[in-house]
This record gives C-alpha cells, sequence and structure tokens, in this order.
C-alpha cells in the first residue's frame, strides 16, 4: 500500500484505504474516492496531482492525496 502522490501516471490504482479526519474522509468520498475504486494520475504539477475518478477529472493537493492509499 502506498498514498495516492507516489503512484505512476497512466496506471489504474485499486483505492485502499482513505484516511483522514470525518470530514476530509467525507468530502473525498463525494469526489468518487471510495475504497474499491479505480483511481488513474493523469498529471502531477508540483506535488498536485490531477487524477481520473469516477470518469471525472479531479485536481487534488499533495496532503489530500497523502490521506488516499492504493
Amino acid at each position: 500500500m502506498m498514498p495516492l502522490s507516489m503512484a505512476n501516471q497512466g496506471e489504474p490504482n485499486i483505492i485502499k484505504k482513505v484516511g483522514g479526519k470525518d470530514d476530509v474522509r467525507s468530502f473525498l468520498e463525494k469526489l468518487g474516492f471510495v475504497v474499491g475504486g479505480t483511481v488513474t494520475v493523469i498529471s502531477e504539477t508540483n506535488g498536485n496531482l490531477i487524477v481520473n475518478v469516477k470518469d471525472s477529472r479531479v485536481a487534488i493537493g499533495k496532503e489530500m492525496a497523502n490521506k488516499i492509499m492504493v
């Protein structure tokens, strides 16, 4: 298991755990980051990621990406 921020670009990953406080977890789940879901890193700029999750592109910061384990 590793944080999403360390995942390779273009490789689909299965979300194994979403960490953080309840409000952070709830926010990420609303964006589509749910356990068992697939997430693909599209690009990375200065630690910020653009990812494909549930047929949507979402930009998240490195801090948030570190809470998502794949």
